[in-house]
């Protein structure tokens, strides 16, 4: 099973867009705020250099925004 983590922050309608795409999917998933968890904001901009949300990283790959078919393709879900 692949290890996907959300970064995410309140009041972000491509954030929930994502989440309910991964929920549809049923694809487990870590999510982190980043307005309440400094620990999380500093890994998303030095680890995975991405300064906004949604950022879903798949198996340590970052897929900044909500970009359906990189996510289609790096979670194996068919077209």
């Amino acid at each position: 099973m692949k290890q996907v983590e959300v970064y995410t922050q309140p009041d972000c309608p491509p954030c929930q867009i994502v989440k309910k795409f991964l929920r549809h999917y049923s694809v487990p998933y870590t999510e982190y705020n980043i307005k309440t968890d400094s620990t999380a904001q500093n890994r998303l901009v030095h680890d995975y250099n991405s300064y906004s949300t949604p950022t879903v990283i798949v198996d340590g790959e970052a897929v900044i925004g909500f970009d359906i078919e990189r996510l289609q393709q790096l979670l194996d879900i068919e077209q």
